[in-house]
C-alpha cells in the first residue's frame, strides 16, 4: 500500500508536465501556421468639377429707434415687417424671371432681434442708449446649372439683400466620387503590395484585413472671381464678372494586409512587412 503511493505521485507529476507541455506547444503550432504578411497603407484624391451652388442671403428691415424708457411701438414692427415680405416676395419673383424654378428658392422663416443703438450726445457728453427691432428673414437659392451663377448674384445684389452669406458649392451625385475616391486608395494599395512582393521574390496571396483609415472628405476650393472688361466694351459700360467655383477634392485612405507567398517570402512565422505613405 505504502509502494502505490510512489507510483500515484509520479502518475500525477506526468499528467501535470504534459498538460504543461501541451499549453506551451499550443501556442507554437499556431504561430507556425499563422502566414508571413505584408501591411500596406495607402491614400488617393480625386478632384471633381462642381456641378451644384448653394447661395445664402438675408434680408431685414429695422425699426426706428427709441427711448428705453417707452413702449415699442407696434405699428412700426407691422410696418416692418410688410416692407420685409415685400422685398422677399419681390426677390422671389426677380429669381423666377430669370428661369429658376420655383422649387430652388427657399425663403426662411421670420426672426426678430432687439437692438441697442446709441442716441445723439448732449453738449456735456452724455448719451441715452436707444432700442430698436431687426425683423430678418434669410432666401436660400439652389443652382443646378453653374452657368446662372453670375446672373443669380447680380439679381440678388440688385434686389438690395443685406447680407450674401457667400456660395457654397457642391456635387449631385457625391456617392460616385466618393466610390471613385475610395477605388483609387484601394487601387494604389494593392500597386504598392504587388511591387514590395515582387522586388523581394514573393506573391501576394489573400487580403487578411481591410481598415479604411480617413473616410472620404469633401473639400471645396473657395470661387474666385474675376472682373473683365473687352476692349471693345464701352469704357462706360460696367465690368463683366467671371465666376471660378475650382474644384472639389475628394481624400480617401486605407489599410490592406496581405499574406505572403513564394520560395523568397520572409521564413520566420512571426515577419511582417509594412509600408507607409
Amino acid at each position: 500500500m505504502n509502494a502505490s503511493r510512489p507510483r500515484a505521485c509520479r502518475l500525477r507529476r506526468n499528467v501535470a508536465v504534459g498538460a504543461l507541455l501541451a499549453l506551451i506547444s499550443m501556442p507554437m503550432a499556431q504561430a507556425a501556421q499563422t502566414p508571413p504578411s505584408l501591411h500596406v497603407q495607402a491614400q488617393s484624391s480625386v478632384e471633381a468639377a462642381p456641378d451644384k451652388a448653394t447661395l445664402n442671403a438675408r434680408l431685414w428691415e429695422k425699426t426706428p429707434a427709441h427711448s428705453t424708457l417707452e413702449d415699442s411701438d407696434g405699428d412700426a414692427l407691422t410696418d416692418a415687417r410688410a416692407r420685409l415680405e415685400r422685398r422677399v416676395g419681390e426677390l422671389i419673383t426677380t429669381m423666377e424671371d430669370s428661369g429658376l424654378e420655383r422649387d430652388a428658392i427657399s425663403a426662411g422663416s421670420l426672426s426678430i432681434y432687439p437692438e441697442q443703438v446709441q442716441g445723439a450726445r448732449s453738449d456735456n457728453g452724455d448719451g441715452e442708449t436707444l432700442q430698436r427691432t431687426r425683423l430678418e428673414r434669410p432666401v436660400t437659392v439652389e443652382l443646378t446649372d453653374l452657368d446662372q451663377l453670375g446672373e443669380v448674384l447680380d439679381a440678388l445684389m440688385g434686389a438690395g439683400v443685406n447680407a450674401l452669406d457667400g456660395v457654397q458649392f457642391d456635387l449631385q451625385n457625391r456617392d460616385a466620387a466618393t466610390d471613385e475616391a475610395l477605388v483609387k486608395a484601394l487601387e494604389k494599395a494593392r500597386h504598392k503590395a504587388e511591387l514590395m512582393a515582387d522586388t523581394l521574390g514573393a506573391d501576394i496571396g489573400h487580403v487578411q484585413h481591410i481598415e479604411e483609415t480617413q473616410s472620404p472628405i469633401f473639400q471645396p476650393r473657395m470661387m474666385s472671381m474675376r472682373t473683365e472688361q473687352g476692349a471693345s466694351a464701352d469704357a462706360n459700360s460696367a465690368p463683366r464678372a467671371e465666376y471660378r467655383p475650382g474644384t472639389i477634392r475628394i481624400d480617401a485612405g486605407v489599410n490592406v494586409t496581405w499574406t505572403l507567398k513564394g520560395p523568397d517570402a520572409p521564413d520566420h512565422p512571426d515577419s511582417d512587412a509594412a509600408a507607409q505613405e
